[in-house]
């Protein structure tokens, strides 16, 4: 879908950034921790319902990891608001917006499976341009997990 870029803590993965579209490939195939994560990924794009199996570790303030864990929750192709989602953590829309924007760790952590009441929302701290494309692809292609057979 786009590049990727990630950070990891031994063999943790710590981040995972949307890199743009033309950034330049410095994969390491040599490294086992990149190679499993990779196959991971491969999975998702396969079967968007994949459960990520791989070690990962979120680093943020203790409310940005408590939306963070919530987030956690939402099924595939399920989204949700970030109105509900505050309300069922007792804050505002607002704070889990700013807590879906600094997630580090997108799609093991599925922050654009939140949602604005009347429309798509934000992503990656941006309302407009590569970021929302980024975001409307990845709800389609788990959307397209819940269509008929």
């Amino acid at each position: 879908m786009c590049p990727l870029g990630v950070c990891f803590s031994g063999d943790t993965l710590t981040r995972l950034n949307f890199l743009p579209v033309d950034s330049p490939a410095s994969a390491s195939n040599h490294d086992a921790r990149v190679r499993l994560l990779v196959r991971e990924l491969d999975a998702y794009w396969d079967t968007p319902t994949h459960t990520f199996d791989f070690p990962f570790a979120a680093q943020g303030t203790p409310f940005q990891l408590r939306v963070w864990d919530a987030l956690t929750t939402i099924p595939v192709g399920h989204p949700t608001t970030y109105g509900t989602l505050a309300k069922r953590l007792g804050t505002a829309a607002r704070a889990v917006g700013q807590a879906c924007g600094g997630n580090p760790l997108p799609l093991l952590i599925p922050c654009h499976r939140v949602v604005a009441a009347s429309g798509l929302g934000g992503f990656m701290h941006a309302a407009t341009g590569a970021p929302l494309d980024v975001k409307t692809w990845l709800l389609n292609h788990e959307q397209s997990a819940q269509a008929p057979s």
